[in-house]
């Protein structure tokens, strides 16, 4: 039998009830596997524990996702707490840093044309499914904890490249490539910035090293034109922090919103999933959030830990988020449906492993 201990943080608003519903999932997958199990273990980080205790992000809890298998985090963070400098307290962005979790790996896969706000992408069509590769570690968010001095007219934040950092996202990014469709795109602003343009030269010696590999260099203003327009023609996007943040979010938006787009936070030793989206406390404890892209991070989460059997669990998740997304009556208020929570999440334990049947909408 091989178990993983998995650290779960539910987070706040709407964290801890896409986690439920991630969980339930799970349990269900686990009961088709063979000789796997989970031992799944909370752990409190976020707002909550901060005006709790003081620290919303203990030194325990850092200790207890060192010790997992892996980390499943459901968001954390609220807009009304934060530092005394104003900034929100995001201690999912410190956990990236201590646990060197550089490689942000974000899917944006469109399941049902009617989900979109573009016209002419689906299933039988043009296909919406890409992988944004986002450097975590380093880039624009790299001095933001630095002291500044107070009384002064002006701030300014540091957008930091190093070899290493450059280097390691991008092989990162091209054997992810490589296992995908084999063609990656560099997005900087190398025009411009200085900094920029020592990552496109890091690029360029990396790719030397996979010749396999298909690749492009497009600006970042550019990028966020060619999304809207030709969304299609990506396979693997690689690219700095904030640049990364932003273009993730505006490519959610072409496959239903935040409530469909998982991700991936990567490092040499440890691994992190959760959904793409925030807290969203306006809409917390309705029971109405969409859980899909916290069940997709879990799917991420099982191919990740790499056995043949959380392999299998994987692609169950994959087919059920399939199978139900093509069923029109099957949708959260986000994607203009009407069911909640819990419904999405019964019917997904429904579909797996057996389809679900339905009247599939048209694409």
């Amino acid at each position: 039998m091989s178990r993983f201990h998995i650290a779960v943080v539910p987070g706040d608003g709407i964290g801890p009830e896409v986690v439920a519903s991630s969980l339930e999932v799970l349990t269900a997958v686990q009961a088709q596997l063979v000789d796997v199990s989970f031992d799944c273990e909370e752990v409190s980080v976020g707002a909550g524990e901060y005006l709790r205790h003081g620290d919303p992000l203990p030194k325990s809890a850092i200790a207890q996702m060192k010790a997992a298998d892996a980390i499943l985090l459901g968001a954390t963070g609220l807009p009304e707490v934060r530092w005394p400098n104003g900034v929100e307290i995001t201690p999912q962005i410190d956990i990236r840093e201590i646990l060197a979790l550089y490689n942000g790996v974000r899917p944006i896969k469109l399941y049902n044309a009617a989900h979109s706000p573009l016209k002419g992408f689906g299933p039988g069509q043009r296909p919406i499914d890409m992988a944004i590769v986002r450097e975590n570690c380093e880039g624009l968010f790299s001095d933001r904890l630095a002291p500044r001095p107070a009384g002064r007219d002006f701030e300014t934040d540091t957008l930091r490249i190093t070899y290493r950092g450059a280097a390691r996202i991008c092989r990162a990014a091209f054997d992810l490539a490589r296992r995908r469709r084999g063609h990656l795109t560099l997005v900087d602003k190398a025009n411009v910035l200085p900094s920029m343009a020592f990552f496109r030269s890091v690029f360029n010696e990396i790719a030397s090293e996979f010749p396999d590999v298909r690749t492009d260099r497009v600006y970042v203003d550019a990028m966020a034109l060619f999304l809207v327009q030709r969304p299609h023609e990506f396979d693997v996007l690689v690219t700095e922090n904030m640049f990364g943040d932003i273009l993730s979010d505006l490519a959610a938006g072409l496959i239903g919103g935040m409530g469909m787009a998982p991700s991936a936070d990567l490092g040499d030793e440890y691994g992190l999933f959760q959904p793409s989206h925030g807290t969203a406390p306006t809409i917390a404890g309705k029971g109405i959030a969409n859980p899909i892209a916290t069940i997709l991070s879990v799917g991420m989460m099982l191919d990740w830990l790499g056995h043949p059997e959380t392999i299998r669990g994987a692609r169950m998740i994959e087919e059920a988020v399939a199978q139900i997304m093509r069923c029109p009556d099957l949708l959260t208020l986000d994607l203009g449906g009407t069911k909640t929570t819990r419904e999405i999440t019964a019917a997904l334990i429904a579909a797996i492993p057996a389809p679900l049947p339905c009247q599939e909408s048209a694409t």
